[in-house]
């Protein structure tokens, strides 16, 4: 007699560990410049000396003595560039490529070309009086009401100014480009979130067909955005490969990183925000400003946050770009919303305290029941469950309100707590899905992994989806061959090609079942479609499991080596009818040495809701991961230029201060269960850009429940705390 197959748990929602896992830690996982590459010729920038001015000569007389010497390249007509190399834009600008036939020769021979300029007054200071703001073109300008005559009369009233430093990307993988050509096709194995945009960005630096362009990076060791985009350096090394005709692999420094790539933007801000006795908020204002490169804009969108989260029936946001003579930011980890999110809590912070009321009942109390800037009603609002429960969970009510009355030796102790929302992104994506003929299945996407565990959480979707065990599927990813998928940012991904997988899993799992049900010789001949279930790759009927069949007998029977089917996932119009947010709570404790004026984080927590969640091992490592990040920029990150000539000055792992060990106490987090089917099939609602958004302002807020001193600069290093009256 023949045993039906029980149904197996479902490993979509459980803690699996990474699928690729083993390739990373015994070094089987190939990044960018790993890719062993026959005859391979190396390349090095040459960099500009000078912010602003023009390229008078380049005298390569020097490197080209040295027989590795391939070609020293000077000339970049015929390819497009968001800069002419002829002309500096900002300091550390490549303005050459150094070819040869070793790494060390490379590096060497660019240390050996003079360039000669005619150099120009530059600035690059935000707040110099040369600099000159001007509106933004994609944050535009935003009011309802009459938030000045609210403001006016509003019983108390926070207004403060906030000063945020630049933050620069710092992933463990240094931006890599290995580029070949054949005739006029390219492949390049790169660092990149967004293959197919990459292969769009390649094609039409070279004028050559997007299909010509092959895009390949299986893995990436952190990015964060800052490989969002296709820099100059990575058209270089493809133009350079072409003008050699061999491949060339081009890695930039670490000191190079600091302006080959983009940045979290310097900003400064203004925050004010009124309320009645009640604390119900009548008024808030924010207006801000943003660094940007001159011949290339980036606007980051840090009054966001201000316009949704509370309600408020009075809001003006102003936002302003200023262009200086420095390197096009990029978006960071949270963009807009990190740096938005840390002004617009303080003050919510600093207006409880004003008010004498728990900063989690202000927020609770202000909580908004459609969305202000749309009137559209939330998805799935539950800021205020976050709020709650994390408070719970924290300890919270053992906090004590009274700012500097907390004391252990000669530390102060205080505890902070900030709110997060973070916008839903979906985007359109393909996905193919195939069963061979032993029984496994594949999947594939060209989307990219840069470590929130894409590889495994959509393994998952895809086994539940198919009815097979996780260890039978292999997703495949990061190459521009695959069905397209958009770039892997803005938390989208899960949400975008996780929906597309499990699309096309059903549609593969249904196209089986119902060729099987209309297959005289199959067991399930004559079943209807909707009484066939699938565990363990046998499709069986649920009014008589003892009849069924695997995936393998229908593919021999039929002599079909395997099936598949490819299918497309776009968006509803849900972004017509309902506002779609992600939201968090965290909770900071913190001690302040009152002496030093040093900060030392105690523990960090954070309840968030993102929806239906994937796989909560891989989910609780992108909330402590953020938590780190959030301590960096809170108390020790941050660029620092000279600004008579425009250089990083700690362009450098050791005078950039990382957290390290040491930096990092007790962190976890918590997820609401629940789902946003609204948002998409799966119910995600995206987590990686979210879980760092409050980290920063919960920082600050304990900082100052700790020493009663608000500190609205970042970061919050010890120079600053001390400048205070005791």
């Amino acid at each position: 007699m023949t045993h039906p197959v029980q149904a197996a748990a479902a490993v979509t929602g459980q803690p699996v560990a990474r699928v690729d896992g083993r390739q990373k830690v015994t070094g089987a996982a190939r990044y960018a410049a790993d890719n062993p590459i026959a005859d391979v010729l190396y390349a090095a920038l040459v960099c500009s000396t000078v912010a602003r001015g023009t390229v008078e000569r380049v005298d390569a007389s020097a490197a080209l003595k040295d027989s590795e010497i391939v070609r020293v390249i000077e000339s970049f007509a015929g390819v497009s560039l968001p800069f002419d190399p002829g002309t500096v834009a900002f300091f550390g600008q490549p303005v050459a490529v150094v070819v040869a036939m070793t790494l060390e020769a490379a590096t060497h021979g660019a240390s050996l070309v003079t360039v000669h300029y005619n150099v120009a007054a530059q600035v690059s200071d935000i707040d110099s009086p040369q600099a000159k703001p001007q509106p933004g073109q994609r944050q535009t300008d935003y009011t309802r009401g009459d938030p000045d005559a609210a403001m006016h009369k509003a019983d108390v009233v926070s207004d403060l100014r906030y000063s945020i430093v630049r933050y620069n990307h710092n992933p463990m993988e240094l931006p890599s480009t290995v580029a070949s050509w054949d005739g006029d096709r390219l492949t390049v194995w790169d660092k990149a979130q967004g293959i197919n945009a990459a292969q769009a960005a390649y094609g039409k630096a070279f004028g050559i067909p997007p299909n010509n362009v092959r895009v390949i990076c299986p893995f990436l060791g952190g990015a964060f955005g800052s490989a969002g985009g296709t820099w100059p350096h990575q058209i270089m090394a493809a133009f350079a490969a072409r003008q050699v005709r061999a491949p060339v692999k081009l890695v930039l420094t670490r000191k190079q990183m600091y302006n080959g790539i983009g940045y979290r933007p310097a900003s400064r801000q203004r925050l004010a925000i009124g309320a009645d006795r009640a604390g119900a908020i009548t008024a808030i204002v924010h207006e801000g400003r943003t660094e940007s490169a001159r011949y290339q804009l980036f606007e980051d969108s840090i009054t966001g946050p201000a316009k949704f989260l509370y309600n408020s029936p009075n809001m003006r946001s102003t936002y302003r770009v200023v262009p200086l003579d420095v390197n096009v930011g990029c978006p960071m980890r949270g963009p807009g919303a990190t740096p938005g999110s840390f002004v617009l809590e303080s003050g919510v912070d600093d207006l409880a305290y004003r008010l004498g009321l728990d900063p989690i009942e202000l927020r609770v109390r202000n909580q908004p029941d459609r969305d202000q800037t749309s009137n559209l009603p939330f998805s799935t609002p539950r800021l205020a469950d976050c709020l709650r429960q994390g408070a719970a969970a924290f300890g919270w009510s053992r906090r004590n309100p009274v700012p500097r009355s907390v004391r252990e030796g000669n530390e102060l102790i205080g505890v902070g707590v900030a709110a997060a929302g973070y916008h839903t992104n979906r985007s359109e994506a393909d996905a193919q899905v195939r069963i061979n003929g032993d029984g496994t299945a594949d999947v594939f996407s060209a989307t990219c992994d840069m470590g929130p565990g894409t590889y495994t959480s959509m393994t998952q979707v895809a086994a539940d989806a198919l009815g097979l065990p996780l260890q039978r599927v292999r997703f495949s990813l990061g190459d521009s061959r695959f069905p397209k998928a958009p770039s892997h940012s803005g938390s989208r991904t899960m949400a975008s090609v996780g929906s597309a997988v499990f699309v096309a899993s059903n549609t593969l799992r249904d196209k089986f079942i119902r060729t099987a049900v209309v297959d005289p010789a199959s067991p399930l001949s004559g079943a209807a479609p909707q009484n066939v279930m699938v565990t363990d790759g046998r499709m069986y009927r649920t009014d008589d499991p003892t009849r069924g069949e695997t995936y393998q007998d229908l593919l021999r029977r039929r002599g079909w080596p395997s099936l598949d089917t490819q299918q497309t996932w776009t968006p509803d119009d849900a972004d017509k009818r309902f506002s779609m947010y992600a939201y968090g709570a965290v909770f900071a404790e913190v001690g302040v040495d009152e002496s030093l004026g040093r900060v030392r984080i105690r523990r960090i927590f954070g309840c968030y809701d993102a929806g239906r969640i994937i796989n909560p091992l891989l989910a609780h490592s992108q909330a402590i991961g953020a938590m780190v990040m959030g301590i960096g920029m809170a108390l020790l990150e941050g660029t620092q230029l000279d600004y008579r000539d425009g250089r990083v000055v700690n362009a450098n792992m050791s005078d950039y201060l990382a957290p390290v060990n040491a930096d990092v106490p007790a962190l976890d987090a918590i997820f609401l269960p629940g789902q946003d089917t609204v948002a998409d099939p799966i119910g995600v609602k995206g987590l990686g850009e979210l879980v760092i958004v409050a980290v920063p302002p919960a920082i600050a807020n304990a900082v100052f429940n700790a020493t009663r001193q608000r500190n609205t600069d970042l970061p919050i290093t010890l120079d600053k705390l001390l400048r205070f009256p005791r």
